[in-house]
């Protein structure tokens, strides 16, 4: 028996994380497999036969209870090699120094700063990769599936692991990468008394859907996109929609108001030493497509567009440009 509280105790103290040293395997785990070789000595007659039984239907029962605890089969072999008799005689001493072997886990992992019981859930997704979604819990499974071996590893623990080992080659990869690295210039833009007639036209000419709206020194104020025009001719609505972007298109249907009154003055701006990986959650929105890039006097000196990042993302993971 001291060999298997042995055993027990290296995964409670040394492994705590381990799925085996959570309190179910340990404590279901050694109850199941100190009964079943109470039983299996009371009907089997030779001890190396018994032995051999009892440890076989111990490990056979503690995979469907969820509770494989290495050391039980341990306890099963001593039960029927000391030739212990009734059920309470095997319970008594096993149950309560295992017990007490666990009592005493808990305590010295809460004094040394390690969780236990350790958490076994499953992590949400992103959560450990700031947002990052690599992989689902689909791949996951489909991996545990290939490797097809037994891994004394949590499910959460193994998708945090994946999550850290993917967000740190996200950042080698990526992390050095800044707006400055990326970004077109010079920029087109305009000012606030500019009329949203020449604003679009120059749009069209230059062929960009986007244009900073600075003031005479250069520094941001907004943006006016082709969004905005479209939102400003109804083009939401389907009733003369052939009229309406012919209107739009040959700039019939553009008003001829200043551009501050159609630019978005929350529009977001990055500054020029910005991280790449800071630009991803900002273009998931779902609602930028284009961000100014502005030094530290907030003055235009770039932009930087979706395609510009999935460009440099394509470069940085080596992949062959189309």
């Amino acid at each position: 028996m001291v060999s298997s509280l042995g055993a027990s105790a290296v995964l409670l103290f040394g492994m705590p994380a381990s799925p085996m040293a959570q309190p179910w395997p340990v404590l279901v785990g050694t109850i199941v497999s100190a009964l079943v070789g109470a039983l299996v000595q009371m009907v089997v007659s030779d001890t190396a036969v018994a032995c051999a039984l009892a440890v076989g239907l111990s490990v056979i029962l503690m995979v469907p209870l969820r509770c494989m605890h290495p050391p039980g089969a341990g306890f099963a072999a001593y039960v029927v090699l000391e030739h212990l008799d009734g059920v309470g005689l095997v319970m008594f001493p096993i149950l309560f120094n295992i017990t007490t072997l666990l009592v005493c886990a808990v305590l010295y992992n809460a004094l040394t700063g390690r969780r236990y019981p350790h958490p076994q859930h499953s992590l949400k997704p992103g959560s450990a990769s700031g947002g990052l979604q690599t992989f689902t819990a689909a791949d996951v499974d489909a991996a545990l599936r290939h490797y097809n071996q037994v891994l004394d590893v949590s499910r959460a623990d193994l998708e945090g692991l994946l999550h850290v080992a993917a967000r740190s080659a996200f950042n080698r990869n990526f992390g050095n990468l800044r707006c400055v690295d990326i970004m077109t210039k010079p920029v087109f833009a305009v000012e606030p008394g500019v009329s949203q007639k020449e604003a679009w036209a120059l749009m069209r000419q230059e062929h960009v859907k986007a244009l900073p709206v600075v003031d005479s020194e250069g520094q941001v104020l907004g943006m006016v996109s082709t969004a905005d025009f479209v939102r400003q001719a109804n083009m939401e609505t389907p009733e003369g929609m052939v009229q309406k972007l012919r209107n739009l298109v040959t700039g019939r249907g553009v008003n001829k108001s200043k551009v501050q009154e159609l630019m978005d003055a929350d529009a977001p701006v990055v500054q020029v030493d910005c991280m790449l990986v800071d630009l991803i959650p900002l273009f998931s929105a779902g609602n930028c497509h284009h961000l100014p890039v502005v030094d530290a006097q907030r003055k235009l000196v770039g932009i930087v567009t979706q395609t510009d990042l999935i460009r440099a993302l394509g470069a940085a993971i080596n992949m062959p440009a189309q």
